[in-house]
């Protein structure tokens, strides 16, 4: 029993440390970030919105934009075709994100409230911290890259 779950395991690390991918799904969270500073910066510069509730939606935006471009680059060949296929793998992404999104808020509200760090460096330092559970989440959860592709 211990030598098949430290296969498992150990297959698991394989496709994780996978260089390529993780290059893109690096690019595509850069890419991400991006759109989540900027609608964040709007949100929070031209209306009454305070950083935390603009981040929930600028969050989404960027999830939106992340989702896209790794289900036709970073993982195009994985995971099952069709319409419904996709719709679960949106959702699963946008649940898996969501522990990343909680990270995120929970460091950008203390970096912002507790020692008054500037928004949109607290964002970023979040969007960091929660980058690698996002990536092994979604490679694991979402996409099943363990399973191989299509």
């Amino acid at each position: 029993m211990s030598d098949s779950f430290a296969d498992v395991i150990r297959s698991r690390l394989t496709v994780l440390f996978s260089k390529s991918r993780f290059g893109q799904f690096a690019s595509v969270g850069a890419v991400g970030a991006i759109v989540d500073n900027l609608v964040l910066v709007a949100l929070v510069e031209f209306t009454a919105l305070g950083p935390v509730v603009a981040k929930a939606i600028s969050w989404e935006l960027g999830i939106a934009v992340i989702f896209t471009i790794n289900e036709r680059w970073t993982f195009a060949t994985f995971g099952e075709s069709g319409t419904r296929a996709l719709a679960r793998r949106f959702l699963r992404s946008n649940v898996v994100r969501f522990g990343g999104f909680l990270v995120t808020l929970a460091v950008l509200a203390a970096l912002v409230y507790g020692f008054a760090v500037w928004y949109v460096t607290a964002n970023v330092i979040g969007i960091g911290v929660g980058f690698f559970v996002n990536y092994v989440c979604e490679s694991l959860y979402t996409w099943q890259v363990h399973r191989g592709g299509r």
